[in-house]
This record gives C-alpha cells, structure tokens and sequence, in this order.
C-alpha cells in the first residue's frame, strides 16, 4: 500500500528527532512506558513521553513496515529489502537478523507468540518462520496462489488470520501450521483485521470496505463507512469503543462492536497508517504526517 523503498545503508547515530513531524511512519508499538515508531529509511523513533522523539540506531536505511513487541524490552521489526530487526532493550538498539534484497519481496507485518516463535509475511505470498528468536528463518507457503500477506492478526489460543490482496483471507486453527482459504465477501485486498474474540471479528480494506463476521469468518455482514478511502487499521480502545483509520486522513469510530460505524477525518486530510492505544485513553496516529497523539475520541473532528 505504501510504495516508497529505499535502500539499505549505514548505521545512524542517535539524534533528536523532528523526524516525528516530517516523516511517513507507519507502525507503533508499546514498550512499558516507551512509544516505539518505525518508518522510512530505517527511521525507528522512540518517545517516553509522549510528546518528545528521539531516533534509535538502526542498521538498515530499508523503509520498515511494521513493529511487534513481545514485552517491555524485546521486539522485531519488518519491511523492505525482506528485513528483520530485533531489538533487546526497548527499541535502544537493534540488531539485523534477515535481509534478502535481491529477493525483491518486502515484509509487511511480523507478529512473535512468545519470544522463539514468530511469523513474518509479506508481498508475493512471502511467508517467513522462526522458532529461535528470528536467528534463522524458514520460508513457507500458505498457499499455491501469491497474494500479497498484508496481515497476521491472532484471535487468541491456536487461531490465527491474514489477510491478503484480492479479497483473500485465510484463518489457521493449529498456529499457523496450516492454512485455509475463506470464503470472501469483497474481491479487492484486505489491509487487516480486527479480533473482537475467536469468532468474531472485522475486515477492512480497499474503498472503504468493513465487513463484519460473528462465526470466525464463515459468514460476513458488511458495515456501512460512508466513505471509498482505503481503511488501513483498527484498534479496540480501552473504553471498548473500536477506531479504524485510512487513507485521506478517515477515522472511523464504533459503539456497538463495529455493527455501525461514524466517520470522520482529519483536517489535513493526510493518510493514516496504523493506530495505537496508550495507556492514558490516549492515541496516537502514524502516518504521512509522522506521528500525532490525541487525548482520546473527544479530540477528533465532529463526525461527517
């Protein structure tokens, strides 16, 4: 979805950051009290307050894609040039476990069971595993096809989803050890999912299209969005209330566990790439704006 690569390069030194403001992020993540976002050239850019960023060393200038945190302390990342980072120590530093450039198969998402087992996937059917940390890997299929995995998103015990590109989703109730194909309501890509429970859950993808499932994705209901913007994540707040983001700045918001949904958008109109939860009521946005933190679902623009 979001096409700008870059090359791989040197190690950086750490530096204050108005990278914050200027730059497209577009994951984050908790650490206990840390802030950790990962975007273009390698940036990884870590705040422990909230409102403050500084930029973590990294060795790679790879436009990384997403973030996972096992605990407070240890971590992966994933994204271009098929990279894999690991960190130890809260996002300080980060060590470089997989890089495959000429493979020309970037990584998407990553997501660890505990701290040896872990997945990572990516374009073309790109599927990786690990069960020693991520210091080797074994590539995989999921299927014949080569869809792009844009998404795994575990439902708790054994299940586990992705969501891929034209209109595919699979679901694995042993781990991850196998795959099936669902049934699908929609023909263009999924972008992610959102696990209410083992059975229920939300689909969100291209043009706005938000589905709803209450039999772990046998059946859908389509939601109502009023809007055609790419939907590109979606967070369960600690209210209980659900948040989905998009393209052309959308926030989508739920009451009722996603049956209906309010739109809005942000002022700027700039794309939304992932939202986070903080431990505050707090939220925070990455983006094409960097990364932006709002005090909570009062903060945003009155819906549309």
């Amino acid at each position: 979805m979001w096409l700008t690569a870059q090359a791989a390069g040197d190690t950086r030194p750490a530096v204050q950051a108005p990278l914050a403001a200027t730059t497209l992020l577009l994951d984050a993540a908790v650490a206990g009290d840390r802030v950790i976002a990962v975007g273009q050239r390698g940036h990884i850019l870590l705040s422990d307050d909230g409102e403050t960023w500084k930029q973590a060393r990294v060795p790679v200038r790879a436009l990384l894609t997403a973030i996972h945190m096992h605990d407070d302390a240890t971590g992966w990342a994933v994204g271009h040039d098929a990279v894999i980072l690991r960190t130890d120590n809260a996002g300080d530093t980060w060590r470089l476990l997989h890089r495959a450039p000429d493979e020309e198969r970037p990584l998407l998402d990553v997501w660890f069971r505990d701290k040896e087992t872990g997945f990572a996937v990516g374009a073309y059917g790109y599927f990786l595993t690990t069960r020693d940390g991520g210091a080797t890997w074994t590539s995989r299929a999921v299927s014949q096809d080569d869809f792009h995995l844009n998404e795994i998103v575990p439902a708790g015990g054994e299940r586990l989803f992705l969501a891929a590109e034209a209109g595919v989703v699979y679901r694995s109730d042993d781990g991850g050890g196998t795959w099936r194909e669902l049934d699908s309501p929609y023909t263009g890509s999924w972008y992610g999912a959102l696990v209410l429970d083992a059975d229920r859950l939300l689909l969100l993808g291209l043009r706005g299209h938000l589905f709803r499932s209450e039999d772990a994705g046998a059946s859908w209901t389509p939601v109502a969005t009023h809007t055609t913007a790419t939907l590109t994540d979606a967070v369960r707040l600690p209210s209980g209330h659900l948040l989905f983001t998009g393209l052309e700045g959308v926030i989508l918001t739920s009451r009722d566990e996603g049956r209906s949904v309010s739109t809005t958008r942000l002022p700027s109109r700039q794309g939304i790439a992932s939202a986070l939860a903080l431990a505050d009521g707090g939220l925070l946005l990455t983006g094409e704006f960097g990364v932006r933190r709002l005090s909570g679902l009062e903060s945003l623009p009155k819906p549309e």
